[in-house]
């Protein structure tokens, strides 16, 4: 009954045997092997058009040497307030793009709107120096909520960014489970609703650390390698995270794990309805936020249910727990089972007895 994270879960088969695959022998270090390049076209297929493809250990050097790329200075990043950028990595997109400021934006689900944007960025007029100048845009695709952004919501946020002449960077640290949320091709939900980079994430749908930086504007990506050496993130042994991509394309192997995952979460989120709780956003990916008592959370997590409990501030009056409510987080993964699933419901419906 583990649904702290997604990041607790291991890696799957088809990457752990292309990881043993790719063990033996020589090859050149530092990307420029063959595998490395291989992959790298494989990522250009997979977008439908060439990208430059970046490999990075980490979601958070992910995120913050792609807005890196755009940093100017005194220049200000705009995201959802409860963003991963903004609460969860320790001030590293400031650090890395020069201190560039993070400017939250508060929306439902996790979600900024067009409208939002557009009104927060009036405050930093262009010419002003006292205020200094936009940089980027950024969203969480699936968002922190769980939910997820859709093509007309991606188009009209790419809209305000463009009428400012800056970039839309998409945190894709659950690219997989929004995509085959969406039923969409890869190139449908970046480059052609406007996205300009992503964060592109595997290591929390199966791999064992392996993250990239897709820029769809060649261009806008010379000298990224510098930024990424220059940060510490150029790893030697670069085949070993072109093994895991490897392993994590084959047969389509990331969209499997990503729709299983879905699929235990949306059989979560079902039976926590039917045993009395409620959910405030929708169940759109692979995260679930019910609201239960705390009795209820407490008898569940010393039953052994790894879940922790979330904060409230962007729930509505509505939404917002009682008293003896809290909310929580519960992620499933590609390693969660239906028997997972079904016992946790089984206790859960036995504290809602007791």
């Amino acid at each position: 009954m583990n649904f702290a994270s997604d990041n607790w879960a291991g890696a799957s088969a088809s990457v752990m045997e292309a990881l043993a695959r790719h063990s033996a022998g020589v090859t050149p270090a530092y990307g420029s092997d063959p595998l490395t390049e291989a992959v790298s076209e494989r990522f250009s297929e997979i977008f439908d058009r060439q990208v430059a493809v970046f490999f990075v250990p980490t979601g958070t050097a992910a995120n913050a040497l792609a807005l890196s790329a755009y940093a100017r200075p005194g220049g200000a990043v705009f995201c959802h307030a409860d963003s991963h950028i903004q609460v969860d990595e320790c001030g590293c997109p400031e650090f890395l793009t020069g201190g560039n400021k993070l400017v939250g934006l508060n929306g439902t689900g996790g979600k900024i709107t067009a409208s939002g944007l557009g009104k927060t960025m009036q405050a930093f007029p262009d010419g002003v120096v006292h205020h200094g100048q936009v940089s980027a845009v950024s969203i969480t695709q699936a968002t922190e909520s769980g939910t997820v952004y859709g093509l007309d919501e991606i188009r009209a946020i790419k809209t305000e960014a463009f009428a400012r002449g800056i970039p839309l960077h998409m945190d894709g640290a659950r690219f997989a489970n929004a995509l085959v949320s969406l039923d969409v091709s890869p190139a449908e939900m970046t480059w052609k609703s406007g996205v300009d980079v992503v964060s592109f994430g595997a290591t929390k749908n199966g791999c064992w650390c392996a993250e990239a930086v897709v820029f769809f504007d060649l261009e806008a990506a010379r000298g990224f390698e510098y930024l990424r050496k220059r940060a510490g993130h150029l790893l030697s042994k670069s085949r070993f995270v072109a093994a895991q991509f490897d392993g994590y394309f084959q047969d389509d192997t990331w969209l499997a794990t990503a729709r299983h995952a879905n699929a235990m979460a949306g059989r979560l989120a079902a039976g926590i309805l039917e045993f009395g709780g409620r959910i405030p956003w929708p169940v759109q990916a692979n995260e679930v936020f019910p609201v239960l008592k705390r009795s209820v959370v407490e008898q569940c997590q010393a039953a052994g249910a790894k879940i922790y409990e979330w904060p409230t501030s962007a729930l509505s009056v509505e939404d917002a727990p009682a008293p003896d409510e809290v909310m929580v987080r519960m992620v499933t993964s590609f390693a969660t089972t239906e028997a997972d699933v079904d016992g946790f419901l089984s206790v859960l419906a036995g504290a809602e007895a007791a």
